[in-house]
């Protein structure tokens, strides 16, 4: 009972009735016409009846509580292999399979860092994926401070000969309009160790790509390039890069010794993890939703991605217990190995190259599970794209129970980028992203963080997106024959 007027309070506020699940879906005619009034029935079934009930949670929190982290070769990786591929099965989805990948296999070993002088102070710490070790004793070293690649290119060999490197980039609030700034602040974590490298640096570190902190590091991948040495590089917090570039700027010299037992071993098998609700009449054409499995190893990989993955997988069994069964085959892939070498991407188009010609589209949900604002689309043909956007604004209005949603060009995400080249539309799932790197591959990526109404609204937008594309006589980002599509503004 108090379950019961747990859904319908949830419902009230977000706008939406209550329906239950029907056994069979109603007959649908061919109503021609918008997308939206073809499809407007159906999307509120979707909606309401996600919005009653679902297990995406209860998915969540198995995969955060019970599993937790998951980076590439863990045990704790093949756990979250096995448990999806059996959830998948129980839900009774069709071809249910595990497609193995060899992927790249680091660990992180001990690690540390502390100021030695002008005082000790141990510093908040995470080696950055991929990293080589340091000496068993570590490196202690004089610290030089670079802000941006400008002062960088300034510093020159002669400052930075036999130092640690300290990047100090600091990534901007979050702008409603401008987006997070990652994209900027990244590459300073994933080329910073090979640029130190070819000026001398022993080491680097690298302030914490995020523009909020308690004192947590963010780890993530760097990428040596070059014919330069391999140096150590570690992640550390905004205070203690604030702390180490305030003490520089002072003139006051700062020595800091790194330690870091992180091992590259050999590739290591895993597996991306797939299942489909196979459509009745065009089971042959696909439309791709997901996220990936793998995590780093710290917090639970709630956000990132653990909720993506669940909001595909409850996707189709919300479908499934509607019986809305749509034209065309929705496949769920779990991706493997997004976060240190994109194994599962690339093998997942090796191994379905013959059909990658009839996916009609790859949606891909990584950017954390906050209410949800829309899609974006790409193509790697500017007609193609074009039409996919107006056809996508058409369909964000079935979400108008669900809050106002938008499309934007030109971007998708990383696992389903490497069909780009294939032709295939992609798309990316985009939410409300004002605190999703504050939790970025830390230790704050936990389930507490996970709204569950917002979890269920991204389950609901995703069914629906999903469950259109898969069922309308047009393929997405191809107008019906005789009808032209008109472009809008984005």
């Amino acid at each position: 009972m108090l379950s019961h007027i747990f859904a319908l309070a949830i419902l009230s506020v977000v706008g939406l009735g209550v329906s239950g699940f029907p056994e069979t879906e109603p007959p649908k005619e061919d109503r021609g016409g918008p997308i939206t009034e073809r499809y407007k029935d159906e999307a509120r079934r979707i909606i309401d009846s996600v919005m009653a009930g679902n297990d995406a949670y209860r998915k969540l929190e198995h995969l955060c509580l019970r599993i937790g982290h998951r980076l590439t070769g863990s045990s704790d990786m093949f756990r979250a292999v096995e448990w999806a591929f059996e959830q998948m099965r129980l839900d009774g989805h069709e071809n249910a399979r595990r497609e193995q990948v060899m992927a790249p296999h680091w660990l992180r070993g001990a690690e540390s860092a502390a100021m030695i002088t002008p005082r000790y102070a141990p510093m908040a710490m995470l080696g950055l994926g991929g990293s080589v070790p340091t000496p068993k004793d570590g490196i202690t070293a004089p610290v030089v401070v670079a802000n941006d690649w400008d002062d960088l290119d300034w510093l020159q060999r002669e400052h930075i000969e036999g130092r640690i490197l300290l990047f100090n980039y600091k990534m901007p609030p979050y702008d409603p309009e401008k987006g997070s700034g990652y994209g900027d602040a990244v590459q300073y974590r994933v080329k910073g160790a090979s640029r130190g490298a070819a000026l001398g640096a022993v080491a680097v570190l690298v302030r914490s790509v995020t523009a909020n902190s308690l004192r947590t590091p963010h780890t993530g991948s760097l990428r040596y390039q070059g014919p330069y040495p391999k140096i150590p590089a570690a992640a550390i917090s905004i205070e203690d890069a604030e702390m180490i570039a305030r003490l520089v700027d002072a003139k006051v010299p700062v020595t800091v010794n790194l330690k870091m037992q992180c091992r590259n071993l050999d590739p290591t098998p895993s597996a991306n993890v797939t299942a489909e609700l196979r459509g009745t009449t065009l089971p042959d054409e696909i439309v791709v939703i997901g996220g990936h499995l793998d995590s780093w190893d710290v917090g639970q990989g709630a956000q990132d991605d653990g909720g993506g993955c669940v909001i595909a997988m409850e996707a189709i069994t919300v479908l499934r217990k509607l019986n809305m069964i749509p034209k065309r085959t929705i496949r769920v892939v779990l991706w493997a190995n997004e976060e240190n070498g994109l194994a599962g991407a690339k093998g997942y188009v090796e191994a379905h190259k013959d059909e990658l010609s009839r996916h009609v589209a790859a949606i891909e949900s990584d950017g954390g599970v906050f209410r949800p604002t829309g899609f974006s689309v790409e193509c790697a043909d500017a007609e193609c794209e074009r039409v996919a956007a107006e056809q996508l604004r058409d369909i964000m209005n079935l979400l108008s129970p669900l809050g106002s949603m938008d499309v934007k060009t030109g971007s998708s995400g990383a696992d389903v980028g490497p069909m780009r080249a294939s032709g295939v539309v992609l798309m990316g799932h985009r939410v409300e992203g004002s605190k999703y790197f504050d939790y970025h591959h830390s230790a704050a990526d936990t389930i507490d963080k996970v709204d569950p109404t917002e979890l269920s609204m991204n389950v609901a937008a995703l069914a629906t997106v999903a469950y259109v594309i898969a069922d309308m006589p047009e393929r997405l980002g191809r107008p019906v024959a005789g009808e032209t599509v008109e472009s809008g503004s984005e």
